[in-house]
């Protein structure tokens, strides 16, 4: 790793990563009918359009997966600003690039922890 201190303006990154939350919320709030139970009463709905509605919810409850996945990795970088751990990697406890922070304020492992690890 470079011997070279990067100054990290904390406050920048947690800003984003509220405003990012937030964001989520609202998309979470907007989105809420599309995971809905579908209804199944063949009498209002034809087969096609069911199946429609399944492959639509199923879709809708991925992408509520994925907003939750972020969601917790915001609040898992929250608290790292909070505790001085922030910019840190989480396996060599080496400075994480900015270059890297800046792409993604939740990642936990330098470049090379995660190539190693065949993860990012």
């Amino acid at each position: 790793m470079s011997d070279q201190k990067i100054t990290i303006n904390l406050e920048k990154f947690a800003s984003e990563l509220e405003k990012r939350k937030t964001e989520i919320s609202d998309i979470r709030a907007s989105s809420q009918q599309s995971r809905d139970v579908v209804e199944l009463d063949q009498s209002k709905v034809g087969r096609l359009s069911r199946m429609d509605a399944l492959q639509s919810q199923a879709m809708s409850l991925e992408s509520e997966r994925r907003r939750q996945v972020e969601l917790s990795k915001i609040e898992t970088t929250l608290t790292r600003l909070q505790n001085g751990n922030y910019g840190y990697c989480l396996r060599c406890d080496e400075e994480i690039q900015l270059k890297r922070l800046e792409l993604d304020p939740t990642v936990t492992l330098c470049i090379d922890c995660a190539t190693k690890n065949g993860n990012d």
